[in-house]
């Protein structure tokens, strides 16, 4: 049986990782141990962030709705607590959205809501 030599396979592989880390600072971009700890972070990092940032636009969201329902003299759980009571089915990120961009809207809803 011939002898299998792999140096394409390793080839691909630095390669691969090297454009992975490509714009990276100081050695991570080109020396290979630097560079796979810091793609691993880098992925750690991701992962965590992706879910990170589901929190933090739920937290802009409630920011947002508690500012226009304060304008209509309702404090942002008073409002919530309205919506559920009244069967109002509208998610946060809509009702984000109304109060930034249609105030006219959200007034109609809270109108609908105060009732």
């Amino acid at each position: 049986m011939p002898r299998v030599k792999r140096g394409t396979q390793h080839t691909k592989r630095r390669n691969s990782l090297l454009s992975k880390v490509k714009g990276y600072r100081w050695g991570r971009k080109s020396k290979i141990r630097l560079a796979r700890t810091a793609m691993l972070k880098a992925g750690a990092y991701a992962f965590r962030d992706r879910r990170a940032k589901k929190r933090n636009f739920r937290q802009l969201w409630n920011t947002k709705i508690n500012a226009a329902a304060r304008m209509h003299g309702m404090s942002y759980s008073q409002f919530i607590n309205a919506l559920k009571t009244g069967s109002v089915e509208i998610d946060r990120k809509v009702l984000a959205q109304f109060a930034e961009h249609n105030p006219e809207v959200f007034a109609k809803i809270v109108e609908t809501v105060k009732k």
